[in-house]
């Protein structure tokens, strides 16, 4: 009887934006050959016509994908639906092949072969790839968020320096540069030279209008009280360039608003419940599910807790038995691993179980 690894003919896929490369292994690890093919629906079709002329007689094909999620994921949809045998390589088990194999370039074609290898070595042990449409949304969505929550954090620093030169003392003014009331007032008096003319009874109003009535004529009055004459030569470009910087934060937070709405619609979909964990918001929520996938995957607690690089490492040998952190987290785990030390800091007496989850 033939073993089971004779049934298939392993194909590695070293996926990126432009080309894909896919090397085709048999199953004593010797070359088949090689195809370089665009990384469009388009070539996708002939590209497997070209996989089943370099397939061996009487075999499967069986791809082994390093990335399923980004740059392979069009590709993996479209050998899903025409019912291929689609395995997930992990790009850490791809490194340490190429490493174990001693070589030292690397190519696409020395990635792909080394995908292949891995493929053909472990190919009862990997998981299946799935594109996971609902998590993929997901994911965008909660990408595309903390893009713009990084993108604001620089602008808040350059909002910074830029009013430091203007107000030396703000802070003593506004408590968040980027509440309503401080972006309102700044975007309005850029810097003291915009003040000049300005009474009690209309900063009051402004205050009042953007603070709900929280400050007013107590805040305006130190404000006027405290203004030092920071004018400087091209004063108006100056003032241009704050106010240019405040529009943009206030867009940003305008989309941050919409997406965290979108990412609470969404979440719907799903049966959830770690929203109703202490410390555990809607966007907390969403990144823990962004980043684990279906549940189902993961047999036990302790499997996705090992997953997310949270679970410790033994090293024993004889009698010596000690266990570290693991410092080989899955894939993209960083979020998780962040937000149950953030669910931790939020919610002292109760520490997160990841049996939650299941």
């Amino acid at each position: 009887m033939n073993h089971p690894k004779m049934r298939y003919t392993y194909v590695g896929i070293d996926s990126h934006k432009g080309t894909h490369t896919a090397v085709f292994l048999d199953c004593f690890f010797d070359k088949l050959g090689e195809i370089v093919f665009n990384n469009r629906p388009s070539a996708f079709r002939k590209f497997l016509s070209g996989a089943e002329k370099l397939k061996i007689d009487g075999t499967e094909l069986l791809f082994g994908l390093e990335d399923a999620s980004a740059f392979g994921r069009r590709l993996l949809i479209y050998l899903k639906d025409n019912g291929q045998l689609v395995k997930h390589v992990n790009a850490f088990l791809v490194a340490q092949e190429r490493k174990n194999q001693n070589i030292t370039e690397k190519s696409d074609s020395v990635d792909a072969e080394c995908a292949a290898r891995v493929l053909l070595s472990k190919f009862d042990k990997l998981p299946d790839a799935e594109p996971y449409d609902k998590y993929w949304i997901l994911r965008t969505l909660v990408v595309r968020r903390d893009f713009i929550i990084r993108s604001n954090i620089s602008l808040k620093n350059h909002l910074h320096n830029l009013l430091t030169q203007h107000y030396p003392n703000y802070r003593s003014f506004f408590e968040n540069i980027d509440c309503d009331t401080s972006l309102a007032f700044f975007s309005r008096y850029p810097s003291p030279s915009t003040l000049k003319d300005v009474t009690v009874e209309e900063l009051t109003a402004l205050l009042k209008e953007h603070s709900h009535k929280i400050v007013g004529e107590e805040k305006a009055r130190e404000i006027l009280d405290s203004l030092e004459d920071t004018e400087v030569k091209f004063q108006e470009i100056r003032d241009t360039t704050v106010q240019s910087t405040i529009r943009q934060i206030q867009f940003n937070l305008k989309e941050v608003k919409q997406l965290e709405d979108s990412l609470a619609t969404f979440l719907a979909r799903f049966d959830c419940p770690l929203t109703s964990m202490a410390g555990l918001d809607v966007v907390s929520a969403a990144q823990f599910l962004s980043c684990i996938g279906d549940i189902k995957r993961f047999e036990s607690p302790a499997k996705l807790a090992r997953y997310a690089g949270i679970a410790p490492i033994t090293y024993a040998s004889g009698q010596k038995d000690k266990k570290y952190s693991n410092q080989r987290p899955g894939f993209d785990t960083c979020t998780l691993r962040n937000g149950v030390n953030q669910v931790k800091y939020h919610s002292k007496k109760r520490e997160l179980s990841l049996g939650a989850c299941f």
